[in-house]
């Protein structure tokens, strides 16, 4: 069996090519000229170069290929124009797949890996309730409304009746806060703390989930075995924890460092954030602190409902918090990143 990866060299993507070659599957992973094959250095992988710019160029590129599974974990999570959100995720999706249509792939699953950030800032009001299937999207940052594009893009496949008989067999799975080695954004907190600084904001309740690497790499593969044309999952540890959560078990695991542990206003954060995208537009580097940075960091109810995907997949998390910063940590120890 055939399986290509797109994002094959990114912090999920490494982690499915690996999976992959443990399952025994002819391994194609996608990447561009300029990516990083640091943890793709097995010999059994193939390369191959994707222009999800172009759908004419993805045709040329896929037209002598064969792939029985697709997973889609390209993507952009920061950009210095907001619209290259919508350039990279929403119209690289409909790129890749019409490519994938126009050259008849015997296509058995096409995984596409959207995000939790899809629902946007709904169930704000206390005691929080989970977010379902059944919730209106509302995303409320550039991020979240370009994966919410490709997600519609990918539900009219099968609704047109030139397309009778001939479904296109996609599975979305929306994981929440995805973290574990190899993982930058959180890792932001981790150097933070090691320096003695523990930054959070806001002064409400703040209920956080999150997902351990290798658990998205499970419910991928139970998609690809499994997943029902045209279903959405939540993905998460099961769990919900408190903001403080986090950092505490990384304060634990770092040796309790001494901290200086500081609580800022939301006001605050904008202004910050705000300061934080011009200065990455004027420097032309890509930064952590923007926009949609700050609508992340100031909703307060990240709870999902993922009985669907215990249901109707399989899928069963298997590392909790606790257990996953340990061993994210003990690998940012042994990679030299702190």
């Amino acid at each position: 069996m055939n399986i290509l990866i797109t994002g094959a060299s990114g912090f999920i993507g490494s982690f499915i090519v690996e999976e992959a070659l443990q399952q025994g599957l002819e391994v194609w992973a996608a990447v561009r000229k300029s990516s990083s094959k640091a943890y793709l250095k097995d010999d059994r992988i193939h390369f191959i170069e994707l222009d999800l710019s172009s759908e004419d160029a993805l045709k040329t590129q896929l037209k002598d290929m064969s792939f029985d599974y697709v997973v889609h974990a390209a993507g952009a999570t920061k950009c210095l124009d907001v619209n290259d959100f919508r350039r990279i995720n929403t119209l690289g999706t409909q790129h890749l797949v019409n490519a994938l249509i126009a050259t008849k792939q015997p296509l058995r699953r096409f995984v596409f890996i959207s995000s939790l950030s899809i629902m946007g800032a709904i169930h704000e009001q206390q005691p929080y309730t989970e977010i379902t299937d059944g919730d209106t999207p509302q995303p409320n940052t550039a991020y979240g409304r370009s994966k919410l594009e490709a997600e519609r893009f990918l539900d009219t496949l099968n609704s047109s009746p030139e397309n009778a008989g001939e479904a296109f067999p996609y599975v979305i799975l929306r994981p929440t806060g995805v973290y574990g080695p190899r993982e930058r954004d959180y890792f932001l907190q981790v150097k933070s703390i090691s320096n003695h600084l523990d930054f959070a904001v806001g002064f409400k309740r703040q209920d956080i989930t999150f997902v351990y690497v290798s658990d998205v790499v499970q419910a991928v593969f139970l998609a690809l075995e499994k997943g029902q044309t045209g279903r959405k999952y939540f993905l998460s540890d099961g769990e919900v924890y408190q903001s403080s959560t986090f950092s505490d078990y990384v304060h634990e695991e770092l040796g309790r460092p001494w901290r200086l542990r500081i609580t800022a206003p939301i006001g605050l954060l904008r202004i910050i954030t705000f300061c934080g995208e011009y200065w990455g537009r004027w420097t032309k580097k890509m930064t952590a602190l923007n926009k949609d940075k700050f609508n992340i960091l100031r909703q307060r109810n990240w709870r999902c409902d993922i009985s669907a995907a215990r249901r109707e997949l399989g899928f069963n998390p298997k590392v909790q918090l606790r257990e996953g910063v340990k061993l994210s940590i003990k690998w940012y120890k042994e990679s030299g990143w702190i």
